[in-house]
């Protein structure tokens, strides 16, 4: 089953778009496997980048 991904407004889907490049390819990466496979992922798709500091 295919999934179809819709934003919020116009407004949200050109900031999204111009997000810095890196981002950007990921962005659209995770969006292509959500597309084919659904919203759930998996842990490897969004774990943290780094420890974080509090």
């Amino acid at each position: 089953m295919k999934w179809q991904i819709s934003y919020y407004n116009k407004k949200l889907e050109e900031e999204i778009l111009n997000l810095p490049d890196g981002l950007l390819a990921r962005y659209l990466r995770l969006t292509d496997l959500m597309i084919e496979y659904g919203a759930n992922l998996g842990f490897a798709s969004y774990k943290a980048f780094g420890k974080r500091v509090v």
